[in-house]
């Protein structure tokens, strides 16, 4: 029997088992934002060690941080081979509104071959899966084809806070030759997808202020300046009318996209007029020049997320503000540095601040963007095992989105990053009615064990950034 076969044998006898094991960890409402969930954290954390002594894994521990806690295990018996870090969280997002859930958001239920619960697609269900793809290798060979460091986090969904730091503090423990990461998506139902690219953040927010308090438009209007004026003049003024942004030295450092990679997502045949139909609107609108994806995976933005100020109750008050604001969050693209972009903005505010009101800018969410060279060997192996189990072609995408600690680990490590996901965009992850396509969940499965066997047919050197 081939690899693979073997792994469809085991994981087609197995399927049963392990939905109950994926449940019951399902159950624990590991939700890292909330200080009553504490114990949960722990709780989760202790079965993630105890599912990894199950699979065959060493080392383990449950290294405690400022937050909560980070689990470890190892194998490192492969010897000359390379070694696979995975990392992946085991806290998940609050469930509000309860009231929306048409099953218990902690009473993991099987519906149209979906598995509802919180977690199931991030990251709780994809985490398992290459737990159970270690412990199958391990059952059916006695080995590993390769070496493999699990690193399974309880802070990812609120921001990470203490992972970097963990990462600097334990480099010799984390050295691996690629790190694997399931917590991304694929291109569409039954369209696999590997991540290659993703944009990085940059937040501010602008407060505006006139005069020491409200006052009556009929008296002191027109000779007063209006903060909400102001910030409308400092928002309209980001942009041009084809949406470019009008920010001296935006551009200068964004890498040009390359021939290939423009090749590579006209192929990918993206249906507008389906995405407009989807989302409510007549026209896309964005930088001349490029396509809806080229313009959300590859190019930078600067988006007006809320502007606040005067009134807004029914009916009218013939009120002057005396302060008014807006939060502005900018995705980045590589080589892109989100200080420098802060700076820039601060000193476009400034050229363009209107009269008779002062302006102050607070700083936000910070994050580098991250991209791995998609013909690298470990991001080609990874396709084709899709290719093998899902039978169509692997789509090689960016996202224009932020995992801000994937860049941490690019930059701490200097390793290559390969984002492999099995979710989908609609499965309703940080919304009520979570779920996890069992297609996905079983295909997966297969992928991720035969991906482990792909990656022993490389040498250390072949993997090297």
């Amino acid at each position: 029997m081939s690899n693979l076969e073997k792994l469809d044998a085991y994981f087609t006898s197995k399927r049963e088992e392990h939905l109950e094991q994926l449940k019951d960890f399902l159950r624990i409402p590991s939700i890292s934002a909330l200080s009553e969930h504490k114990p949960d954290m722990q709780k989760a954390a202790e079965w993630l060690k105890d599912s990894f002594q199950q699979a065959g894994l060493e080392n383990l521990s449950i290294d405690e941080t400022a937050g909560h806690p980070v689990v470890y295990g190892d194998w490192l018996h492969a010897e000359g081979k390379p070694t696979i870090l995975f990392y992946g969280h085991y806290d998940v997002q609050p469930v509000d509104p309860l009231n929306l859930w048409e099953s218990g958001p902690f009473d993991p239920e099987v519906r149209d071959n979906k598995l509802y619960a919180r977690g199931s697609s991030d990251d709780k269900g994809q985490v398992f899966m290459h737990i159970k793809a270690v412990e199958a290798l391990m059952n059916e060979n006695g080995s590993l084809p390769v070496n493999v460091k699990f690193i399974i986090e309880g802070e990812e969904e609120v921001g990470s806070p203490n992972l970097e730091k963990y990462i600097e503090e334990n480099k010799e423990k984390l050295a691996a030759d690629i790190i694997v990461i399931s917590d991304t998506g694929m291109y569409g139902p039954g369209k696999p997808a590997i991540c290659y690219g993703l944009r990085g953040l940059a937040g501010i927010q602008i407060d505006v202020k006139g005069a020491k308090g409200d006052l009556h438009s009929g008296i002191y209007g027109g000779g007063v300046q209006n903060p909400i004026h102001a910030i409308s003049e400092i928002l309209a003024s980001f942009h041009d009318q084809e949406g470019t942004i009008a920010v001296d030295g935006f551009y200068e450092d964004v890498r040009p996209l390359a021939d290939e990679e423009r090749a590579a997502y006209e192929a990918l045949n993206f249906d507008e007029e389906a995405l407009k139909e989807e989302i409510g609107v007549g026209e896309l609108f964005g930088e001349k020049g490029y396509s809806y994806l080229e313009r959300t995976w590859t190019r930078p933005t600067l988006e007006v997320n809320g502007v606040f100020g005067g009134f807004s109750g029914e009916g009218i008050k013939t009120v002057l503000p005396s302060e008014a604001g807006a939060k502005i969050t900018c995705r980045l693209v590589p080589d892109q540095d989100p200080e420098d972009i802060v700076r820039k903005l601060k000193a476009h505010i400034e050229k363009h601040k209107p009269a008779g009101v002062t302006v102050t800018v607070s700083e936000f969410d910070k994050g580098k963007p991250f991209i791995t060279p998609f013909d690298h060997p470990a991001i080609q192996a990874a396709g084709k095992s899709y290719e093998k189990v899902y039978d169509v072609p692997t789509a090689f995408t960016r996202m224009g989105g932020s995992i801000p600690i994937v860049a941490a680990f690019d930059e701490i490590l200097n390793l290559p990053v390969v984002l492999m996901g099995f979710g989908l965009s609609s499965e309703n992850f940080h919304a009520p009615n979570e779920h996890f396509h069992l297609e996905n969940f079983d295909k997966g499965l297969r992928v991720i064990g035969d991906y482990y066997s792909e990656l022993a047919e490389f040498s250390k050197d072949d993997l090297k950034k």
